[in-house]
């Protein structure tokens, strides 16, 4: 992973660059002391991982993540206060760390970016997979496409449905749509996505998956025959 470290702090950033020698797959391309300079940094120079300070002057690093936006490389904010933990993790950064930073936590946190990554390679070839990565209470887990049942919005989060349990997912219906392997799950309602080989019964607009009644809108009725190929 090709790494930025952006700090205020000469004596942090070089703490950052000696935890970041002990990792074999991380190459520091760059420092700044800024976030300015950090983003002026990354028009030319494209890279896998920030590890980010919050508080500077003239821009924080909370800012610098907004200006990134949704392309923006991932994200390790190194901050020495706790108080930004919340705000932080709206913004789907790969982690959270307080310093000073132990070299256990720091691994710790290289691992999830790590894992973070590979799973932005695998997006786009997701038809062709069996598995999507999704963050778990700040834990990123593989989840097989096989084990979904349904997804569900509810307000900004998705819910997907196992046999087992639910994952509570923050993103939108529409992004979940998009992942999911189109000949293998279909819109259903504005608020459903269902796994066609799952669904048991259909009867009266309403589809039955595992036991529980799905709603199915008129608007999707007609796709959904042709998908279900019915005799």
């Amino acid at each position: 992973m090709n790494c930025l470290i952006v700090d205020d702090n000469k004596i942090a950033r070089t703490t950052m660059k000696q935890l970041a020698s002990q990792v074999k797959d991380i190459m520091v391309s760059g420092e700044t002391s800024n976030a300015i300079d950090a983003f002026n940094f990354l028009q030319d120079h494209p890279v896998d991982l920030i590890l980010l300070d919050i508080e500077m002057q003239g821009m924080s690093g909370l800012e610098l993540t907004k200006n990134l936006g949704n392309k923006r490389p991932l994200i390790i904010f190194t901050t020495a206060k706790k108080d930004y933990a919340a705000e932080a993790f709206e913004l789907n950064v790969a982690d959270y760390l307080v310093k000073p930073v132990t070299p256990t936590r720091f691994i710790q946190a290289i691992d999830r970016a790590r894992e973070l990554l590979a799973s932005n390679s695998e997006e786009v070839q997701m038809d062709s997979n069996d598995f999507l990565f999704i963050r778990d209470s700040n834990i990123v887990r593989r989840l097989k496409i096989e084990d979904i049942l349904y997804a569900e919005a509810m307000g900004d989060y998705v819910k997907l449905h196992t046999l087992q349990k639910f994952y509570a997912i923050h993103t939108t219906l529409k992004s979940m749509e998009e992942r999911l392997p189109a000949s293998k799950f279909l819109k259903v309602h504005r608020s459903f996505i269902v796994a066609l080989n799952k669904i048991d019964t259909v009867r009266d607009g309403v589809l039955i998956v595992n036991s529980k009644p799905l709603p199915v809108a008129d608007g999707y009725r007609h796709a959904l025959n042709k998908k279900m190929n019915i005799l």
